[in-house]
């Protein structure tokens, strides 16, 4: 259990932004930070954090917190998780606890296997620095390759022993469960045909190399494994399966390490694998990560997006190679990222090259040889058209191809003009064939939803409901937000009674006073006895309430680092709302956006008295509701409908009256 003095610290210590920033790209607007959403595929950023108010909201899923709830958010985890992890971060000393045998029973699948993935990270990584085998073997071998003793920290390499069972054994006495060895990868158990309770169980990764892939934040997800062995029978690298906390394709090896240096550099250096990214980050090129073998995906650079929309991708200097692995260039400028590249002397690669080179010999090549992808796709098959024209066409229809992926029109247009220069050909062919391709684009689009239509045609065609606006959400909600942001203030009232003189004549008497806000909207809730039907509008106005009661001040960041995480989450949600608007940059568009404090006293009677009328509008519904009739006595039925009928007078009355106030019409 973690001291609540202890979690306070944390919340004193942490920077929102700073947390963020090592997932996100953000850019200052105004006296916040936007940047794109992590929790959804967008061009446009939606996601904006408040310094000031130590919170965060992602307008394109609703999302919204501190720092705690991004890290429960985007990394999965528990609240206790979040608060470890940050005290790590910002060295605070915290007390940890030994997890016991029950504990570990009672966490949910996925911390389980993420706890079984850190134990066997640590195992492999102690088996490397400090077993027998694990020096002779694991450990001379990346001496070899040339990493230090820092580096091999750095990336927590490791060495699983070459026998069937040495990890899978260690890990069950230390009270680790076969099901999540199993679920993780990291063991494969067999069962009899006949037999089911007969199983055979062995080490996945026996005898190998071991590198842990991490999240975004450092948690272990899963492992690769490479073999000492030359047999060609044996798979050089193995892989952990996918699973509930690993997707290969949504992963990328290194950028745990790299991220700050991404967003620093402003650039992405992409390689293919492990050994790549470890060699460059030694030789002080930080800003790399690496697919892991794996075909590039989308979801892949949309993690390198997140921190800058420049990939520099590095080819080995082997030439049927980078044919195969310049399709993921046209994904990247599908994504409308900005894409360099680099090719490797033949038969160098990233980690090669970058041991037979010093620091700024190899900054040096990769600034000089960076090349626009028009540049370096023409160059390297431009030799293999040599005179033939078929062939030459094929080139060209490969590029703009390449072209059309980008989403931007003016980058199109530049490509389309350079592409005409390098292949002696004019603009207007290129733009013809450009076109064509995005028609075609578009005709496959339209067919695929017809497909997706047709699909559907003998299901009965719905008509789309419109869903209602929930008032009595929307006034709650405004009550709230006044109270958080204006509670504390005092500010002038204006009140209205209406008089009929002898003659019959009404008139509106005003009368004008002074109180705090959050005083004039308790007095009102308590004279009409309301009470928020909002299960979390509710907890947060009790404490508010609370707060007033022992003559003290509403203290916003008691609710933004709240341990509820439903009210700091709504809390934020709130309060960020006020700041919406800077996404759209409308001070730019000259659209003044007018303040709300220049107007409270006016803005607190509105709401309050639109909760009431929304209340009264309710209560005479329900009156005309039972004025139906029924199978009672006629008698008793007609008493109970004439005092029905009386009272839908006093309320449509008392409801003319709020009209008055709020100077409408009714």
């Amino acid at each position: 259990m973690i001291s609540r003095e202890t979690i306070d610290k944390v919340f004193e210590t942490v920077r929102v932004e700073e947390v963020i920033g090592d997932y996100i790209n953000l850019k200052k607007a105004g006296a916040n930070f936007k940047g794109l959403s992590p929790f959804a595929d967008e061009k446009t950023p939606s996601f904006m954090v408040s310094p000031v108010k130590q919170i965060w909201k992602d307008f394109s899923s609703g999302k919204g917190g501190n720092a705690i709830t991004f890290l429960m958010e985007h990394e999965h985890y528990s609240y206790p998780e979040a608060i470890r992890f940050l005290a790590k971060k910002y060295n605070i000393e915290i007390e940890e606890t030994q997890q016991s045998d029950e504990q570990k029973e009672q966490a949910n699948e996925r911390e389980s296997m993420y706890l079984v993935s850190e134990f066997a990270k640590n195992y492999f990584h102690e088996i490397l620095l400090n077993s027998e085998k694990g020096k002779a073997i694991g450990l001379s071998y990346f001496y070899e390759r040339g990493f230090t003793d820092e580096t091999i920290k750095k990336f927590e390499l490791g060495y699983s022993l070459d026998q069937w069972t040495a990890f899978t054994d260690t890990a069950i006495d230390k009270k680790y469960t076969l099901e999540y060895l199993e679920k993780t990868g990291l063991t494969i158990v067999k069962h009899a045909d006949q037999d089911i309770k007969k199983e055979t169980k062995f080490d996945r990764f026996k005898g190998r190399i071991m590198f842990p892939i991490h999240s975004m934040s450092g948690r272990v997800l899963g492992f690769g494994g490479r073999t000492l062995l030359t047999d060609k029978k044996v798979a050089k690298y193995v892989n952990s399966p996918e699973s509930e906390i690993y997707h290969k394709s949504k992963v990328l090896y290194g950028l745990y390490q790299a991220k700050q240096e991404i967003a620093k550099e402003n650039n992405c250096y992409l390689v293919e694998g492990y050994t790549d990214v470890i060699s460059l980050v030694q030789a002080g090129v930080k800003n790399v990560v690496a697919s892991s073998g794996t075909a590039l995906t989308s979801d892949q650079i949309r993690l390198i997006n997140r921190l800058t929309p420049n990939i520099t991708v590095l080819f080995d200097g082997d030439a049927a190679g980078i044919r195969a692995s310049i399709r993921g260039v046209d994904l990247i400028l599908e994504q409308g990222l900005n894409v360099k590249v680099v090719a490797f002397p033949e038969g160098d690669d990233p980690d090669s090259f970058s041991k037979n080179k010093s620091h700024d010999e190899l900054l040096n090549y990769l600034t000089e040889n960076a090349k626009d992808f028009i540049q370096f796709k023409t160059s390297l098959l431009l030799e293999e058209t040599k005179n033939d024209p078929i062939k030459k066409a094929e080139l060209i229809r490969s590029i703009v191809y390449s072209i059309s992926k980008i989403p931007n029109n003016i980058q199109r247009e530049i490509y389309i003009q350079e592409c005409a220069m390098l292949m002696g050909i004019s603009e207007e062919v290129l733009f013809n064939e450009l076109s064509q391709n995005r028609k075609r684009e578009q005709r496959d689009s339209s067919k695929n939803k017809r497909t997706l239509h047709s699909s559907f045609a003998g299901v009965k065609k719905e008509t789309k409901v419109v869903e209602k606006v929930d008032q009595l959400f929307t006034l709650e909600k405004k009550l709230i937000e006044i109270l958080l942001l204006y509670g504390n203030q005092e500010v002038d009232f204006e009140d209205y009674t209406s008089v009929v003189d002898e003659e019959g004549n009404k008139t509106m008497l005003k009368d004008n006073y002074t109180s705090l806000i959050s005083n004039e909207i308790y007095v009102h809730l308590q004279d009409d006895e309301i009470e928020f039907t909002n299960p979390i509008f509710l907890k947060i106005y009790n404490e508010i309430i609370h707060y007033l009661n022992q003559d003290q001040s509403i203290n916003i960041e008691s609710f933004t680092n709240h341990q509820n995480i439903e009210i700091a989450t709504a809390v934020s949600n709130i309060l960020m709302d006020e700041d919406k608007h800077i996404l759209s940059n409308w001070e730019r568009k000259n659209i003044v956006v007018k303040g709300k404090d220049k107007h409270l006293s006016k803005l607190v009677t509105d709401v309050i008295y639109n909760l009431r009328r929304h209340l009264i509008e309710q209560k005479i519904a329900s009156l005309l509701k039972d004025l139906s009739p029924s199978d009672s006595s006629i008698e008793v039925e007609e008493n109970a409908r004439q005092s029905n009928l009386e009272m839908v007078v006093n309320y449509t009355a008392l409801k003319k009256l709020l009209f008055e106030k709020l100077n409408r019409v009714l």
